[in-house]
């Protein structure tokens, strides 16, 4: 089967140029009557229970592709599908999975230093016994000795 591209390139090499022009002008029709713009970058808005299930309701009650309901409601298309599909974000549950990284990435957009984790309450690792032989040195990490 060839591509739209393989099928135009047939009909420059055969001087085609009616049907030619009958495809661009097909073409424009197209872009004309497209609802979503290609390759158009959002900045999303924050995902919430109210927004999530307003996706929900859009998808349920329309014919609108994902990509429709993005642009209408302000994501990417990646968020709608993973409320469509995962049932993500449906609950205001701070320690779900995708509120998480949601908060660490503003977090990561502010300069917020990274949070440390708490101290374990481990036995304190033994320090090597410097007369080991060199084979047996970790081989990754130099000393002032190996210099």
């Amino acid at each position: 089967m060839a591509t739209l591209k393989e099928f135009e390139e047939a009909l420059r090499e055969h001087g085609m140029n009616m049907a030619l022009a009958l495809l661009e002008r097909l073409r424009e029709r197209d872009r004309a009557t497209r609802t979503v713009k290609p390759a158009r970058r959002l900045t999303g808005q924050k995902m919430t229970p109210e927004l999530a299930r307003s996706i929900l309701e859009l998808h349920a009650s329309t014919g609108m592709t994902q990509q429709e309901i993005a642009f209408k409601v302000g994501v990417n298309q990646g968020r709608v599908n993973e409320v469509i599909k995962r049932g993500k974000w449906l609950t205001d549950d701070p320690h779900a999975p995708e509120a998480v990284a949601r908060d660490r990435a503003v977090a990561r957009l502010r300069g917020d230093p990274k949070p440390r984790k708490p101290a374990s309450t481990k036995a304190p690792v033994k320090a090597k016994d410097k007369s080991a032989p060199p084979g047996r040195r970790n081989q990754g990490q130099l000393v002032f000795g190996d210099l």
